[in-house]
C-alpha cells in the first residue's frame, strides 16, 4: 500500500473538522490528474508551516476525477472545506494566481476520501524528518515509510470510543482482534456517488445523451432510503425531469433478451397527467450512454427493484 502526505489549507482543515465530516474533497486548483493513491490507501493531511507544519488528520483514498468547480460544489457542497460556491471560487482563483479572473469552467482535481478522522491537536504529529521544505503540494510514501506513517496514526487513535456512525475511531478499537485501518472495507457517501456516477456516464444523461452539467444528477436505482448503496451500480446519470420521472415510477430501466438496457415509460404518465408526448418516443429505446466497465453497468437485481417497487407500471 501507499500513503500521501498533502500540504493541507488552515481554513478547508478547520472547517471539517469542525463539522466532523466524515466525506471530503481534497481539492487541488491545479486540474492535473492524480495518481499517487489506489482506492483504500491513506491520505494525511500535513498543515503548512504557520500552523505548525504537522500532521494533522486524514481519510482513505476513493477515487480522483479532474472536473469543474460547479461540478465540485454540486457533488460535494461544504465537504469541500467552504461554507458556499463563492467561497470556494475565490479560494480556488487565490491558489491559482490569477489575479481577477473567474472562469465558472475551469477545471480542478478532486481527490474524493472517505472515513476522514481529525486528530485531537495533542497528537498531532511531525514528519519534518521525512519531509523537504521545497515540497510545494505533497508526497508519496510507499512500502515500510507508508506502513510507518499508517502505524502512526493508529497509535494515536487506538483505545478512543467508537463514534456513533462506526466511523474510524470504532475501527480503531477493534484493532487487537486483527481489524486495522487498512483492512477495513469502505463506503463511499453522497458526494462520491455523485461524482463517480457521472464520470462513468462521461457527464452525459444515460437516456438522452445531454451534456448539460447543471441539469444532470446521479440517480439511486434501489433509494438510498430503502439501503441502496451508493455504489456505480445502482446509480444512473439523467437529466434531472427524467430523474424525477424514474423516483415518481413513471420511467423504468430493465434489460431486454439481449442484454440491453431499454427505457420503459409507463401507460400512467398519460392517464394521470394527460400528456407524456415529449417522453413516449423513448419508450423501448436502448440507453444512449452506458458506463464502459461491465461491473459499473445498472445491476439488474436493483432494476428489478425498481420495476417491482417503484415503477407505475
Amino acid at each position: 500500500m501507499n500513503a500521501y502526505v498533502g500540504l493541507t489549507d488552515w481554513d478547508w482543515f478547520n472547517h471539517l473538522r469542525r463539522h466532523n465530516m466524515s466525506e471530503v474533497n481534497f481539492w487541488k486548483p491545479s486540474g492535473q490528474p492524480f495518481k499517487a493513491l489506489s482506492e483504500g490507501d491513506m491520505f494525511l493531511f500535513k498543515l503548512k508551516a504557520a500552523h505548525g507544519g504537522r500532521i494533522a488528520g486524514g481519510g482513505f483514498f476513493v477515487s480522483s476525477t479532474i472536473t469543474s468547480i460547479d461540478w465540485a460544489w454540486r457533488a460535494f457542497g461544504t465537504e469541500n472545506g467552504t461554507t458556499g460556491l463563492a467561497e470556494l471560487s475565490n479560494k480556488i482563483w487565490h491558489y491559482k494566481n490569477s489575479g481577477d479572473k473567474r472562469d465558472p469552467n475551469a477545471m480542478l482535481t478532486c481527490i474524493i476520501l472517505t472515513d476522514a478522522f481529525y486528530l485531537d491537536e495533542r497528537d498531532w504529529f511531525d514528519i519534518s524528518d521525512r519531509w523537504s521544505p521545497s515540497i510545494v503540494s505533497g508526497k508519496t510514501f510507499r512500502g515500510q515509510d507508508a506502513n510507518a506513517l499508517v502505524g502512526e496514526v493508529e497509535l494515536r487513535l487506538r483505545g478512543r470510543q467508537p463514534s456513533t456512525e462506526g466511523g474510524i475511531r470504532g475501527q480503531i478499537t477493534e484493532a487487537p482482534s486483527g481489524v486495522t485501518l487498512t483492512t477495513v472495507k469502505r463506503r463511499i457517501g453522497q458526494g462520491a456517488f455523485r461524482t463517480l456516477v457521472a464520470d462513468a456516464y462521461q457527464r452525459r444523461c444515460a437516456i438522452t445523451g445531454e451534456r448539460t452539467v447543471p441539469v444532470l444528477q446521479a440517480a439511486h436505482i434501489k433509494s438510498f432510503s430503502s439501503d441502496g448503496p451508493n455504489t456505480v451500480n445502482n446509480g444512473i446519470l439523467l437529466r434531472s425531469d427524467m430523474h424525477a420521472l424514474f423516483d415518481a415510477g413513471y420511467l423504468t430501466i430493465e434489460y431486454d433478451s439481449n442484454s440491453d438496457s431499454r427505457v420503459v415509460i409507463s401507460n400512467r404518465l398519460h392517464d394521470d397527467f394527460g400528456n407524456g408526448k415529449d417522453y413516449y418516443p423513448y419508450h423501448g429505446r436502448r440507453l444512449t450512454v452506458t458506463p464502459n466497465r461491465k461491473e459499473l453497468q445498472p445491476s439488474k437485481e436493483y432494476l428489478d427493484w425498481h420495476h417491482e417497487h417503484v415503477f407505475l407500471g
